[in-house]
């Protein structure tokens, strides 16, 4: 069950837009890596082009992860969860949902897993 953040409108306020670009870049190349090595064997095809990972699968269900410079946040689209929009919580060190306290790589594997019916561990 997720849980309500107070704080609806959390913010990165201490990473400049440098340092986004550098943490975005870092993460989405290990999602790749990651999701391409989970998904190893499956049909799904696996991108990452111009700051976009697109995963889709062979039933037409694609999900989008992106980052998006003018909010510093990471944002998703699955064809199972909908979308998200992640902000960076420099306490916990995790891309963290800005309307719950749901992590990334938690979300995204989990409506992964179900694409894929099997687990997608990132």
């Amino acid at each position: 069950m997720l849980n309500p953040r107070p704080e609806t409108n959390f913010r990165i306020p201490t990473m400049d837009s440098s340092a986004f670009e550098t943490a975005a870049d870092a993460l989405l190349a290990v999602l790749l890596a990651k999701i391409e090595a989970a998904l190893d064997g499956t049909d799904a095809d696996v991108e990452l082009r111009g700051g976009i990972l697109t995963v889709e699968f062979e039933d037409g269900r694609q999900f989008v992860v992106n980052k998006h410079s003018p909010t510093r946040q990471i944002w998703t689209a699955s064809p199972i969860g909908g979308a998200a929009h992640y902000a960076w919580d420099a306490d916990a060190r995790v891309w963290r949902s800005t309307r719950s306290d749901v992590v990334l790589e938690s979300a995204l594997a989990a409506d992964l897993a179900v694409a894929a019916g099997r687990p997608v561990p990132l």
